[in-house]
């Protein structure tokens, strides 16, 4: 985004992209623009910069009006990167001569125009990725990586399960281990800080065998997990375009006309953020004034989020946004910043390293929440979709971290001497939020029942995963979509369309089917081969997105192997083409490793899947060959294609084992075990 948000600057401005220094969420810097969430920044943040960018030329060509006494209307004069013409008489002068190194002081009108599409000379081209050249090179360029004058480093030891008590804890042989600065306890929150990463690891080791912890079993049985889901309590709204009312629950009701009508009930599980390298984050206090260097996505929010744990005025806290490698979403970042402000403010003066272990972050960072959703459809005798209900139990999939009162989201303050109360979870109703987003089809359907059933009580953590529960509406919807095509005897390409009146999502979907080469044949083909179609609008208003995937299925062990993927997008005007082809491609895989491979597991004593072995993702083995179909469409705003793919792509996946097989899977993730058992119950049937 660094690189798209640089490309609207340089090209509003008239100056080449290498001038344009992009600086990410710094409290004492930048303006609050809130969480990255929701595929919003070239929405909001690449908007507002176009906004303010094209008043600060307009600001610059003014004064240079005045400056070289032009006999050019202001308008009319040039701009070649920040150098000004006027071309009556040949005088220039440049951006940085006229402001001589001062901040503008204006505030923005929003009166000056920004260009015109066909004016751009940057904004719709390949620009190489500003961030690139260090990741590749192994350059220091992560929060991870952060080297600071007098640094020392620090490891938490987390209590083996959820609830687990500390008993007591042998400190004093820690203590004089080689390098140790110091050892803290505050309740159940034990760490330690050394001089050397090394001896902190040494060190942390040595703690944990040193501690007695009591655990009382908490977890329900990992088999019970979606019974106990759909059966618990539950805060039940429908969703009526594509927002939760408060209003009562309409009972199902097949219409008249419907000559056939199907159920189905699909299902995903606990999903980590599992980003490559664990949580971290570095602390500094001097003289009361405590300095955080995070990657978190909501560093204001959480400026405030620690103060108020600290018992710290917002103003002293500064928090400065750090690159991490990835998490999409509201992993263990935030906490690991806590971690670090704590343990910095154990040591006065110099700055804190801290970070998290592998299993600290699979065992302890908020997970994607597990979900259940009932479809239920009729078609009439023409084999057209008359009636459409979709039931969504899920637990919440947000709980960021947020200043105020006895409560707080950040998972250290849950364990201190004086405990701060986890957040208690609660319904949002805003539009296509949480477990509901993405459950009402942006198809054209006459009668629609759409219900939420929130259940507050998970008995893991969850919070915010790429798309939230747009990842298993639209697997349900779109595996659904094929299932009412099958029954239908309809092409699933034709029956999408047929059911479509938005003309850009035609537009996609006819894309992505003539850069696959559909063709209409007999399905499911049954011959371990099969393509599969999806598609969605990310919330009903962003990247329209379509997939077609092939994959081929091994009939003895269960494999199931991508073969190719094809990606068709339209996300408005487009900044940078090579930059929404990482999105969409890296969340196609993303989403394909989730689909095929991903579950949180546990059992009663706490998190079992604490490393790659218990918790396996999508290996570079398991890659397809990925095309990608760009519609641009320069003269409309942009559309955020950040989450674009997450949710077609379970279901394309779906769909395209049910042509190889002829077996249709509801439950996630659709691993060869999974597979077999499908195979050998669909022979014995």
């Amino acid at each position: 985004i660094k690189t798209a948000v640089a490309q609207i600057a340089a090209d509003e401005l008239d100056v080449a992209l290498d001038r344009i220094r992009v600086v990410t969420a710094d409290t004492e810097r930048a303006p609050n623009e809130g969480i990255t969430a929701g595929s919003m920044s070239l929405q909001t943040s690449g908007l507002a910069l176009r906004v303010a960018a094209a008043e600060a030329r307009q600001i610059l060509l003014a004064m240079a009006f005045e400056e070289l006494e032009a006999q050019t209307a202001v308008t009319s004069l040039t701009v070649a990167d920040g150098v000004i013409t006027d071309p009556a008489t040949g005088r220039q002068t440049t951006y940085w001569q006229l402001l001589g190194g001062q901040k503008f002081g204006r505030r923005i009108t929003g009166l000056a125009r920004p260009k015109s599409p066909g004016a751009y000379r940057l904004v719709g081209q390949p620009a190489t990725r500003l961030d690139l050249p260090d990741k590749v090179t192994g350059a220091a360029c992560y929060v991870h990586d952060l080297e600071l004058p007098g640094m020392v480093h620090s490891r938490v030891v987390r209590p083996p399960a959820y609830d687990a008590r500390l008993i007591s804890v042998a400190e004093t042989a820690v203590r004089q281990m080689p390098g140790v600065l110091r050892v803290v306890r505050d309740g159940r929150f034990l760490a330690v800080i050394a001089e050397q990463e090394e001896q902190a690891v040494r060190a942390a080791e040595a703690l944990r065998a040193a501690a007695l912890w009591q655990n009382d079993p908490a977890l329900p049985p990992m088999a019970a997990l979606y019974d106990q889901l759909v059966n618990a309590p539950a805060q039940a709204s429908p969703v009526v375009d594509g927002t939760a009312v408060p209003e009562p629950v309409p009972p199902v009701a097949p219409p008249p006309t419907g000559a056939k009508t199907l159920t189905a009930v699909y299902s995903r599980p606990y999903q980590m953020h599992a980003a490559l390298s664990p949580s971290a984050a570095v602390a500094q206090l001097v003289d009361g004034k405590l300095t955080v260097w995070s990657h978190s996505q909501g560093v204001p929010l959480l400026q405030h989020t620690i103060a108020h744990v600290l018992g710290l005025e917002p103003e002293r806290v500064h928090l400065i946004h750090a690159e991490g490698s990835g998490c999409y979403g509201h992993n263990g970042a935030d906490d690991a910043a806590l971690d670090a402000a704590l343990l910095a403010r154990a040591l006065p003066g110099r700055p804190v390293s801290l970070k998290w272990t592998r299993e600290d972050e699979h065992a302890w960072e908020p997970y994607g929440a597990a979900m259940v959703i009932k479809t239920q459809a009729s078609l009439d005798d023409q084999g057209a979709i008359v009636d459409w209900n979709h039931d969504v139990w899920s637990y919440p999939h947000t709980a960021r971290p947020r200043p105020g009162g006895e409560e707080s989201g950040l998972l250290a303050a849950w364990h201190l001497a004086r405990p701060f109360a986890p957040p208690q979870p609660r319904p949002i109703h805003g539009y296509h939020f949480g477990d509901y987003r993405n459950a009402d089809p942006l198809y054209a359907l006459p009668q629609r029942r759409i219900v939420t059933h929130f259940v507050p009580a998970s008995p893991l953590r969850t919070s915010s995963l790429r798309s939230l529960g747009a990842y298993a509406n639209v697997f349900a919807i779109e595996s659904f979509m094929d299932e009412l095509a099958q029954a239908a005897g309809a092409d699933p390409v034709a029956f999408r369309l047929q059911h479509l009146t938005d003309e850009r999502a035609k537009a996609v979907i006819m894309a992505v089917a003539e850069r696959a080469g559909w063709e209409k044949r007999p399905w499911p083909a049954k011959n371990g081969v099969g393509r599969g179609l999806a598609f969605a609008r990310y919330k009903n208003s962003q990247c329209y997105t379509a997939v077609i995937v092939t994959v081929r299925v091994d009939w003895a062990t269960g494999e199931i192997r991508l073969e190719q993927a094809t990606i068709a997008a339209d996300a408005g005007q487009i900044v940078n083409p090579d930059g929404l082809s990482n999105q969409l491609e890296g969340g196609f895989f993303q989403a394909a490793s989730w689909t095929l491979c991903e579950e949180v597991v546990f059992d009663e004593e706490g998190i079992t899947s604490r490393d790659w072995d218990s918790y396996p993702i999508l290996r570079f083995t398991g890659a397809p060959v990925i095309q990608t179909v760009l519609l641009n469409r320069p003269d409309l705003p942009f559309l955020g294609g950040g989450e674009a793919a997450q949710g077609p792509t379970p279901a394309a996946i779906a769909n395209a084992i049910f042509d190889a097989t002829g077996v249709r899977l509801r439950r996630l993730p659709l691993t060869a075990v999974n597979m077999r058992q499908a195979l050998a119950d669909a022979a014995s049937a």
